[in-house]
């Protein structure tokens, strides 16, 4: 019987919220629960399996690691890519990767809950209400009238940017070689230039794909371009923005806050700075943490198993 290990399931639900009978006369399924946090420990943990299931860019699968588990035949990842994956290192081993589809939309969700959040000065509110602190003691922001500036216009910057529009924001985006055809569709402006965006938009929000030209897209330079009043949301990918950057403008105060999903590494150590840092609202990678997408990706990874046993592998994932 071939040995298959989900990673990283941990809210203990990978084998509750699909049904997994088709497998069960050929595969054996264990779920880790708990983070394997060094490659020493997925080495040890992983060497027996034959198909291993990760979950998005949690745990990286180099070229080190796929050529440390001999036994590897299939790789399943959640989302419809994965650029923690050294797919040259899966096919020179043989190993077949395969994707699933996922949700539109629920990073979309958070990312607006950021955004309100951030504007109605939320938990702080809700920390001063708890602890019977002064009533009312801020002032927020009206959405109505603010820029919303959009980095990245595919399918989740446009679903950000129609509910900016939709609050009566003032919404500009940029992405290389967006037209003004594509965004006055929408009822948005394009920008000229990244730096225009961040120049002049008082709220920032991700929405872009991590990948050579993206990673440190937002550094030390660009958040000096920000205003000081200015608000920055990033639900996409965490090396997107330059950490330490962020972190020393938020306490210089040359940012008015921001609220980050992701991060640099995940789970965020304990001593990080991140968790200290005031004017900052941060959450553990949930943007796309919920119940329906969790059954889009558990029904498409028991598909994918069924159907590379049958010979005849489904959403596989290629080098380019």
């Amino acid at each position: 019987m071939l040995r298959c290990a989900i990673l990283d399931d941990y809210q203990n639900v990978a084998l509750s919220i699909a049904d997994w009978t088709p497998l069960v006369a050929a595969v054996e399924v264990t779920a880790f629960t708990e983070h394997l946090p060094t490659h020493e420990a997925r080495v040890e943990a992983l060497r027996g399996f034959d198909i291993i299931v990760i979950m998005r860019e949690r745990t990286p699968f180099d070229a080190a690691l796929v050529r440390a588990l001999p036994n590897l035949k299939l790789l399943v990842t959640t989302g419809p890519r994965n650029f923690a994956i050294d797919l040259a290192a899966c096919e020179a081993q043989g190993v077949t990767v395969c994707g699933t589809d996922s949700l539109a939309g629920t990073t979309v969700d958070l990312a607006w809950a950021f955004i309100l959040a951030l504007a109605r000065n939320i938990p702080a509110e809700v920390q001063d209400f708890r602890a019977g602190g002064k009533w009312q003691p801020r002032i927020s922001l009206d959405l109505a009238g603010r820029q919303l500036g959009v980095i990245g216009f595919g399918r989740l910057g446009a679903r950000v940017a129609r509910v900016g529009v939709a609050l009566g924001m003032d919404v500009l985006a940029y992405t290389p070689n967006l037209t003004d055809e594509r965004v006055k569709a929408e009822g948005v402006r394009r920008a000229a230039s990244l730096d225009e965006l961040l120049k002049t938009s008082d709220f920032v929000t991700i929405h872009i794909v991590l990948n050579a030209q993206t990673k440190g897209l937002i550094g030390a330079r660009e958040l000096a371009l920000m205003k000081p009043t200015a608000y920055l949301v990033n639900t996409s990918r965490g090396p997107i923005v330059d950490e330490g950057a962020l972190v020393d403008a938020l306490e210089g105060e040359r940012l008015a806050g921001a609220a980050l999903d992701v991060f640099d590494v995940e789970p965020v150590p304990a001593d990080h700075r991140l968790r200290r840092v005031e004017r900052l609202i941060a959450t553990p990678h949930i943007g796309y943490v919920t119940d329906g997408t969790y059954r889009v990706f558990f029904r498409d990874i028991v598909e994918d198993i069924a159907a590379w046993l049958k010979g005849a592998p489904v959403r596989m994932m290629t080098k380019q």
